[in-house]
């Protein structure tokens, strides 16, 4: 239950500073994760991303203000962090199909979103089979970009990426490197609390990088998940282990990349998901 608090703290700090530009990196903290991986999670355990949540919450605050009439229009935008009355009117209208101006008229209605809160729930009919596994650092060498903050902007950039590589013949020539000991294309996600986001297509590899680039993964202890299937499947995989697996496992992320590791090149093959993980803290710890 202890992780399931930390969520509801965080929840409790969002709602706490709803007028304000959002703190990813405070919510990491108060998670004992990175913005990075909290995102994640709370897209996979709510169902909605942490952005368009964080929308639904201002603008049902705006609409009941708006409708008793404590705020004008141009007063809600600003105190909702918009630099414009158009801009509020189209993030208003987005969520209520409606425009600001109008909430006030006869029967009109309006939608309301509550704060969120988290309860442990009873799932996991299903079996999951993972294994720990300590791992020394490792070299990778390919094609890397900056991630966005928000991981929901990552949802265009990964598959862009993956897109050129394909067809510009990068992966085949990444697989001739592929030496070290870890086989298949690995997807490397850099998004730890202390550094810029970037995203890895890459091989395990002690050969030189030629026309790619080159980095360390660091040592750590991982959970790995294998599964099959396409890009939707892993997916539903990563859900799981966030919903299903991590919250009773005496594990929490730790402070590092993810890993998926694609070990044959049918579109429907075999893969690994893996999360580098700590053992669990404790409030007082």
């Amino acid at each position: 239950m202890e992780w399931i608090d930390r969520l509801n703290e965080a929840m409790r700090y969002i709602e706490a500073h709803l007028t304000e530009e959002t703190d990813l990196r405070e919510l990491g903290r108060i998670a004992y994760c990175s913005p990075y991986h909290f995102q994640r999670m709370f897209s996979y355990m709510a169902g909605v991303t942490l952005s368009e949540y964080i929308r639904r919450r201002r603008m049902s605050l705006a609409a009941v203000e708006l409708q008793s009439g404590e705020v004008k229009v141009i007063d809600a935008a600003v105190k909702y962090g918009y630099n414009s009355p158009t801009a509020f009117n189209r993030a208003f209208q987005s969520v209520h199909g409606v425009a600001p101006s109008a909430v006030r008229d006869a029967g009109v209605s309006l939608k309301s979103y509550p704060p969120l809160r988290f309860v442990m729930s009873i799932r996991g009919a299903r079996e999951l089979e993972y294994r720990i596994e300590s791992r020394p650092a490792f070299r990778i060498v390919g094609l890397s970009e900056p991630l966005h903050p928000e991981v929901e902007r990552n949802f265009e950039i990964v598959p862009g990426m993956w897109a050129r590589a394909a067809q510009s013949g990068a992966i085949s020539r990444l697989a001739a490197r592929m030496d070290a000991g870890l086989p298949g294309i690995l997807g490397v996600s850099f998004c730890g609390a202390q550094e810029s986001g970037r995203y890895w297509i890459a091989v395990a590899s002690n050969l030189p990088e030629g026309e790619f680039d080159a980095c360390v993964v660091p040592a750590y202890t991982w959970a790995v998940f294998p599964g099959t299937g396409a890009g939707g499947d892993i997916q539903e995989l990563e859900r799981r282990i966030v919903t299903e697996w991590l919250p009773d496992s005496g594990y929490e992320y730790a402070d590092g990349p993810d890993v998926e590791v694609y070990l044959s090149p049918e579109p429907t093959g075999e893969f690994e998901v893996w999360i580098p993980v700590v053992r669990a803290r404790t409030a007082e710890a």
